[in-house]
């Protein structure tokens, strides 16, 4: 469901928003658009955040596990 706004943004800002417009997109189209991908980024950044911290947290482990199955490789 869609919800009526008003919001006030700097001249340069509006510009901006005209320029990021694809062909007939309205500026609210826009504005949603672009806060939809500014969320989904923020939300792959907290994810991504997440598993470095798992990562790193088993770093150690991994890495002699990682040196270990390298052992067993053979040249051809």
């Amino acid at each position: 469901m869609k919800m009526k706004t008003s919001i006030t943004l700097e001249k340069e800002v509006v510009a901006a928003v005209e320029q990021a417009a694809r062909e007939g997109e309205s500026r609210s189209q826009v504005i949603e658009r672009l806060l939809r991908q500014s969320f989904a980024a923020r939300e792959r950044d907290a994810t991504d955040q997440r598993d470095r911290k798992i990562i790193n947290a088993h770093a150690d482990e991994l890495n002699e596990e990682a040196v270990d199955v390298l052992g067993y490789q053979v040249e051809t």
